[in-house]
């Protein structure tokens, strides 16, 4: 019988890894830079400001309120990244949203940051929010609303009000996941006006700190419409709230205080349900996970092995591999991820040979390209996990689907087709992680983000478009130039090298990983070497909730 423990054959001192692990470190150096600028908010006058109030910043709030010496899984910093820069930006959408642990228990935090725009909504704030929300909703994760909002952007209010994705939702989602009988927890730590005022009295528990504002219109507003004068504290504040309108459950004189009384409350929550999903005592790797930086390589030219990436985030460096001999260009297998039974599907870069199916014939198969039997493998690897109440991991590096006369005449449509399918209509929970590449059709087969993973996560290598970058630029370059020639224009070479220098400049930018991130296309991006540990979390995240609907797939094109 053959080990399951993946044998390494990494060579440290190669200068391949050398060069990878440079490569990675750097463009971690610079993310790292990049977030801890995010991470300052408003910057430090705003930071003074808040603090002249007597309230702590969200960051501060969120710190005091996890349990002790434990980390805050932060998700969408980079939301809003290089956006809305006319109005001053708005670093991580103004809002911080991520997972911890209170007492013990796994929580959603979604925090307003006062310092950026006095923690108004922008468009990209909204979709965040929902996203933290959709995330608790998929997940059954308690979720603590630490508010501190002007409310919404006015000048952007056609982008953050009327929409489906809209700052609405983020009501309509506070009474679905009541509903649910999902705990949500809010604490008014500053403002809290007009249409943001129904967020914290849909939740199950709402505290106020004094010198906090909660009302669906402020004084200069009520004294326009119905010429009023009424100081903000006597018509919104925390005693009045706590005494005569009846809205508040808990008054507290400070943020330490409300935060204090926060962890009470969640400290005396209910347990749900178990998991339906195997678990037993977590194993650490046989080897270093920060291996990974130089076995990986974002070259397209350059192959490596994933199961060598695999070996250093799974339990033990132990994987099952499904048909190991068979569509060898996608990865399929069991292992464990601090302790639970997870199915991984992973495309490998390395160049395969095998034998046609039809001829007899040898051949070569392309590394991180899906070919009609890799498809199909997947496909079956996907059923069996939902068959066996199995969560399931996607790593990826692909560069689609294979093309050409032998791959039609296969039936590469129809399989492809199948895992698709497959994908779609997968019940356990779902989780990627973008590696590298994560091109066109391949993208969608992978699980990407129109799949409903739970989570999806990117290393600072990922790329993912219709296309490459080099293929896409070439592509458009011919098309620019045969527009130009209609038009009576003729490009040099020097004319066209310098358009295509130009448009696949403005590509690559668009395929980084940060203009996703910007967009809530990725939840993080995470060190490679912090893989295990990001994807702990989700699979924690994915025990809370134990009902898995029936699977069922539909017409197979078989």
């Amino acid at each position: 019988m053959p080990s399951s423990v993946v044998e390494s054959k990494v060579k440290r001192n190669s200068p391949d890894f050398e060069k990878n692990t440079r490569r990675m470190v750097d463009l971690l150096t610079e993310i790292k830079n990049q977030e801890a600028a995010i991470q300052q908010g408003g910057g430090a006058k705003a930071i003074e400001s808040q603090h002249k109030k007597g309230r702590l910043t969200a960051r501060e709030r969120i710190a005091k309120l996890i349990d002790p010496h434990t980390p805050f899984f932060e998700l969408g910093i980079y939301a809003a990244y290089e956006m809305y820069e006319e109005w001053g930006g708005a670093p991580a959408a103004g809002t911080i949203t991520g997972l911890a642990r209170i007492c013990g228990r796994l929580v959603m935090i979604i925090a307003n940051d006062a310092t950026v725009k006095a923690g108004a909504f922008f468009p990209l704030t909204a979709k965040k929010v929902i996203r933290a929300q959709n995330i608790s909703i998929e997940n059954h994760i308690p979720t603590i609303y630490l508010v501190d909002s002007a409310g919404v952007f006015l000048p952007l209010q056609e982008d953050v009000f009327p929409d489906t994705d809209d700052f609405g939702r983020v009501f309509r989602n506070n009474a679905v996941m009541s509903a649910m009988h999902i705990p949500q927890i809010t604490a008014i730590m500053g403002m809290c006006v007009a249409g943001g005022a129904y967020l914290p009295v849909m939740c199950d528990h709402i505290l106020m700190t004094e010198g906090s504002g909660l009302f669906l219109a402020g004084p200069a507003l009520v004294q326009a419409a119905i010429g009023q004068k009424v100081s903000a504290e006597e018509l919104g504040g925390a005693k009045m709230h706590a005494e005569i309108s009846g809205t508040v459950d808990f008054r507290e004189p400070d943020d330490d205080a409300c935060l204090a009384r926060i962890r009470a409350l969640v400290d005396k929550m209910g347990h749900p349900v178990a998991a339906r999903f195997d678990y037993r005592e977590s194993e650490n790797p046989s080897f270093a996970p920060e291996d990974i930086y130089g076995i990986f390589s974002s070259d397209p030219a350059r192959q490596y092995d994933m199961r060598e990436v695999i070996a250093r985030v799974v339990d033990a460096s132990k994987f099952e591999e499904y048909r190991a001999e068979y569509g060898k260009t996608v990865l399929c297998g069991y292992a464990r991820i601090g302790g639970w039974a997870v199915g991984i599907v992973a495309n490998n870069k390395k160049h395969v040979p095998t034998i046609d199916a039809a001829t007899g014939e040898r051949r070569i198969e392309f590394g991180g390209v899906i070919y009609t039997e890799s498809a199909e493998k997947a496909a079956r690897f996907i059923m069996d996990c939902n068959q066996n109440l199995v969560p399931l991991i996607f790593l990826h590096d692909v560069n689609g689907f294979m093309v050409g006369k032998e791959a039609e005449w296969s039936g590469i449509i129809r399989a492809g087709a199948k895992m698709v399918n497959a994908v779609s209509n997968s019940v356990v929970p779902k989780i990627t992680v973008i590696c590298g590449g994560s091109f066109g059709a391949g993208h969608y087969a992978m699980c990407g983000k129109a799949y409903d993973p739970r989570f999806i996560f990117a290393w600072p290598t990922a790329r993912y478009a219709v296309m490459s970058g080099d293929s896409a630029a070439s592509t458009l370059v011919e098309i620019k130039i045969k527009q130009l020639e209609r038009e009576g224009k003729k490009l040099s070479e020097a004319d066209k090298k310098e358009l295509k220098e130009s448009i696949r400049a403005t590509y690559e930018h668009q395929t980084d990983p940060r203009y996703a991130a910007a967009r809530l296309w990725v939840d993080a991006i995470i060190d490679p070497a912090q893989t295990r540990e990001a994807l702990i979390w989700a699979l924690e995240a994915a025990a809370l909730n134990p009902d898995v609907a029936d699977f069922k797939t539909g017409v197979l094109q078989t």
